[in-house]
């Protein structure tokens, strides 16, 4: 017990001190922008984050992973904060947290096997890319002080580490932070500043009950909210922490990850916080900054807290061109530059799978909808590719009056047609023999195939006969095939 805790927690508390410093301020204006994005007062996405990430590095499935308030959240609140106002929107956060439990209970964090390489690879890209884009707007329209100053910032980020000795000892992008605001003050430049972002909370989040009705009503209106919220908020959530175990070269427990994003929403609601998944790009950040553990993430809303309180007069300098000089490293860390180059590698629908989801989230900023498309691809290029894999031998007896037919491969709704087609139904044959000691079959279309090809032979009177389908198949078949039935000739034109 004593060395789990350790192993969790004390095992690397340089790095993850640091690094939680470094997270936090990189969560200040994400938290405010993302609330501005749902229309609601900076403070609650500033105190969404602090109560997010202090409570999913107790119970969540992935030590090392940021969670907060995010902007795929955020775009999802848009309409019900409009219609509702805020007191829903909390509401709607409760209702979260306990969609997310269920779908936790149920081990439905279980499904990310589902979720193909390439799959994964898209949302990475697509997420980079929509990091970098979120950027833009702070390079738009500036002076050149801007440019110089995130240039200069990314030279620090990239370079401070061969910096003998401490360039090891202290993250490079908290050096950045460090070094643009104090440039930024003693040149006195006129540039946007984390305090231009909106105003930060000056007292502690208090215990929060929405103020709404209790009925169906109520129910009929966040229902739909919570439960977009709650799924791609678990999707976001779970892909992060593919990601990060990628990175790290550990595992994580997604089902624990679900509960723990449910519990997590739920404190952020009743603390009067929005609901919030795990942050890729600040992920990242506390990865590359030294960050293991879960101390790193409890530190991270530590110090989130800390700082919006005591340190706000500071934090209120720090200038927009440090922060997105971090985002802009996080942006090129997360891309996978290998899919570029393994683009002539890779099986083109690999690529055209990988492709897709990186599309379709960009250009809608909806990552349930680029994973949903990807993993369909993914899962139509499949059942093409083993459909492919079965084929049909056939010999005949000495007197020209019995084939035998022998099936090898898989018999689903992919491969049926083919199945259909391989026999010859016209051939003058007395006995007709299946032969499936090499096949399997696998859904109600396989059954339907089979029943059509013995009812054809029967009507061109050969005697059929099938043998050797194993325990599954035989159980399929026994249960939904008519062809062993009375009147399956009648019965084939209805199954």
């Amino acid at each position: 017990m004593l060395k789990s805790v350790h192993q969790n927690w004390f095992s690397n508390l340089r790095g993850d001190v640091l690094a939680g410093l470094v997270v936090a301020l990189a969560l200040i204006p994400e938290a405010i922008a993302f609330s501005i994005i749902a229309g609601v007062d900076p403070k609650i996405g500033l105190y969404a984050s602090f109560c997010i990430a202090i409570i999913i590095a107790f119970v969540g499935g992935r030590p090392g992973m940021i969670s907060a308030a995010t902007g795929a959240m955020a775009l999802l609140m848009v309409t019900l904060v409009k219609d509702h106002g805020l007191e829903y929107l909390l509401a709607a956060t409760l209702l979260t947290g306990v969609l997310q439990i269920v779908m936790g209970v149920l081990r439905l964090g279980s499904l990310m096997r589902f979720v193909s390489r390439s799959v994964v690879t898209g949302f990475v890209n697509a997420l980079a890319i929509l990091i970098f884009m979120a950027q833009l707007p702070e390079l738009t329209n500036v002076t050149w002080h801007v440019y110089a100053m995130t240039a200069a910032g990314l030279g620090i980020i990239y370079l401070f580490p061969y910096v003998p000795v401490i360039g090891r000892l202290v993250p490079s992008p908290l050096i950045c932070i460090i070094a643009l605001t104090i440039v930024a003050v003693m040149l006195n430049l006129d540039i946007r500043t984390v305090g231009d972002m909106g105003d930060l909370p000056d007292t502690l989040p208090v215990f929060l009950w929405p103020e709404v009705p209790l009925t169906f009503e109520t129910l009929a209106i966040i229902f739909p909210y919570s439960a977009a919220l709650a799924v791609v908020g678990l999707l976001e959530s779970l892909m992060t922490a593919t990601i990060v175990d990628d990175l790290t070269d550990t595992t994580s427990d997604k089902n624990r990850e679900c509960r723990g994003q449910g519990i997590a929403n739920i404190g952020a609601g009743l603390m009067g916080g929005m609901a919030g998944c795990a942050m890729i790009g600040q992920s990242v950040i506390n990865i590359k900054s030294g960050g293991r553990t879960r101390l790193s993430t409890l530190l991270a809303g530590v110090f989130l807290l800390v700082m919006i309180l005591v340190l706000d007069e500071w934090l209120k300098i720090i200038p927009m061109a440090a922060l997105v000089a971090v985002m802009i490293m996080v942006s090129i860390g997360t891309f996978s530059w290998d899919s570029i180059r393994n683009l002539k590698k890779h099986p083109l629908s690999t690529n055209i799978v990988m492709v897709t989801t990186v599309v379709v989230v960009v250009a809608t900023h909806n990552l349930a909808l680029g994973v949903g498309v990807g993993v369909l691809l993914a899962a139509m290029f499949f059942a093409n590719k083993i459909g492919h894999f079965m084929v049909i031998q056939s010999r005949i007896n000495n007197e020209g009056s019995e084939r035998t037919y022998e099936v090898i491969g898989q018999v689903f709704f992919s491969s049926a047609d083919k199945f259909i087609d391989s026999f010859d139904f016209k051939e003058a044959l007395d006995h007709v023999i299946i032969d499936l000691h090499k096949a399997h079959f696998w859904d109600i279309t396989a059954v339907a195939a089979l029943d059509k090809v013995v009812i054809k032979f029967r009507r061109e009177g050969a005697e059929v006969e099938v043998r050797g389908l194993n325990e599954a198949s035989a159980t399929i078949v026994d249960r939904f095939g008519v062809h062993d039935k009375p009147d399956a000739a009648d019965n084939i034109m209805g199954h």
